[in-house]
């Protein structure tokens, strides 16, 4: 068995704004500014989205050939629900996160409609964010007091 660890730090820069950082890459995550953010950056949410849409095209780049797909082109396209009332405390009853997360693909292949559709659903059963997100993980917390 071979278990690698990865690893990423985050730490509040001002107000809302959050810098995301792993091995040498840095970006900004922030909220829009209806909610108390200055917009910009992605918010963690969005970036939830683009990782797994991020993680499914590179399954599906990495295994093409593997699977004797003649992919010319790829993009998927996520839509996530969340109920912003739970987030907020306003319904106990919300879900706080997704509630419902949906990836639309738009594939250019030299394949027929049934090969790009079991290929579809190889990338979804192969992909590390979309089984993180499905089967979720053990988490574990821990706290140092500065």
């Amino acid at each position: 068995m071979t278990v690698e660890i990865y690893k990423a730090e985050t730490q509040s820069i001002k107000g809302l704004q959050v810098a995301c950082r792993a091995r040498d890459f840095e970006f900004v995550l922030d909220e829009p500014k209806n909610v108390g953010g200055t917009d910009e950056g992605m918010t963690p949410v969005e970036a939830l989205l683009c990782s797994l849409g991020a993680c499914k095209v590179i399954v599906a780049r990495s295994f093409a050939s593997m699977h004797k797909i003649k992919l010319n082109d790829i993009r998927v396209e996520l839509e996530g629900v969340l109920d912003t009332d739970g987030f907020m405390g306003k319904n106990k009853e919300a879900k706080i996160g997704f509630s419902k997360m949906t990836s639309n693909f738009f594939i250019d292949a030299d394949n027929t409609e049934e090969e790009i559709a079991a290929f579809v659903e190889f990338i979804n059963t192969t992909c590390p964010v979309h089984d993180t997100i499905a089967n979720t993980p053990e988490f574990e917390t821990n706290v140092t007091i500065l």
